[in-house]
């Protein structure tokens, strides 16, 4: 019995089914109990399959970082292309949270960025940004991302606001500009207010640098 379990289970199979513990429980419910009940086998098999609970996280993570390393930019400007690296990337954290913790917690947050970070160096380099600048510009984008992602979250988990924003916000509140108060009276839209932030972010640093005048340094 235990054999032809065996042959039937693959090791795609098993991180899979990991992955999808972590995914709805988090990483402390990922044990292999609980994974041989998930998959209908026995714990023997899940061992031979990806070895001890150390091995198969690792192999997560590894599966994880590979995953979010796959982004492929595309666009005719480089603005266009860095917001869809940047977006890409936010719909990949937002999608993986339990598994962007494990690797968090197993040291590899910056292996797992490396990826989108060189795509990010060839845009750069393509929009004739080099060295400090370039540097620059590749980590402004990233913390964009990320920031911009946990605060979503952050709303996402806070309680129930009493007096929610549609209360608190009023044509005076708002320096008498009624339509103003009312914008702010409706839901966030997180994916417009992202790209929104992105592509202004990216505008920016995409621009010429302004050369120092002589009286400027003379002084």
């Amino acid at each position: 019995m235990a054999g032809g379990t065996r042959s039937a289970l693959t090791r795609e199979a098993v991180l899979d089914a990991a992955a999808g513990l972590v995914k709805r429980y988090g990483p402390n419910a990922l044990t292999m109990r609980r994974l041989a009940a998930e998959l209908g086998t026995a714990v023997t098999s899940i061992y031979w399959h990806v070895g001890g609970r150390e091995a198969l996280l690792d192999a997560l993570v590894e599966r994880t970082v590979a995953e979010l390393g796959e982004i492929r930019p595309s666009g005719r400007t480089p603005e266009q292309r860095v917001a869809g690296v940047a977006r890409d990337l936010r719909r990949q954290l937002r999608d993986h949270p339990h598994l962007v913790a494990l690797v968090h917690e197993r040291g590899l947050t910056e292996r797992m960025f490396l990826p989108a970070q060189r795509v990010l160096v060839r845009e750069a380099h393509a929009a004739g940004l080099r060295g400090a600048r370039a540097a620059e510009f590749v980590r402004a984008v990233q913390f964009q991302v990320v920031g911009h992602v946990l605060v979503e979250r952050n709303r996402e988990r806070a309680p129930v606001q009493c007096p929610g924003e549609e209360e608190l916000w009023s044509a005076e509140a708002a320096g008498d500009d009624p339509a103003l108060a009312r914008a702010l009276a409706r839901p966030v839209d997180t994916e417009r207010l992202f790209v929104t932030a992105v592509r202004a972010l990216v505008r920016s640093l995409l621009a010429p640098a302004v050369p120092t005048r002589p009286s400027d340094s003379a002084g």
